[in-house]
């Protein structure tokens, strides 16, 4: 059986999950949300340590994919973080960036929109 990583970036936590294919969270993770100089690049650090975290402890699940959310203006067909005020990036490709660090599929989208959507 196989799992995700779903990871939630917000402006004071960023949030992990591995859930398995029964929606079952398996394993959970937070961390504070990075700020300041080259925040774009820590938040990105940030989420790809927490998805190598579960990753590594997943040994029942192997992980095929990671979703992520972010706050603010998001082009989910391209993957781009457009603007977040919170976090003060503008045009970063969060989704291409998360899966080359990370060596999975990354599916990005908006984190009230996923809200919305689970509820």
């Amino acid at each position: 059986m196989s799992a995700v990583v779903a990871v939630d970036v917000g402006g004071t936590l960023t949030k992990a999950a591995l859930v398995d294919a029964d929606h079952s969270v398996l394993l959970a993770r937070r961390t504070p949300t990075p700020t300041g100089p080259r925040v774009a690049e820590a938040v990105i650090d940030t989420a790809a340590a927490l998805v190598g975290e579960l990753r590594s402890a997943s040994r029942d699940a192997p992980v095929a994919a990671v979703g992520a959310v972010v706050p603010g203006i998001v082009d989910v067909g391209r993957g781009v973080a457009v603007w977040s005020e919170n976090l003060l990036w503008r045009d970063v490709p969060v989704r291409d960036r998360l899966a080359e660090r990370c060596g999975l599929p990354v599916a990005l989208g908006h984190d009230v929109a996923a809200g919305g959507l689970a509820e």
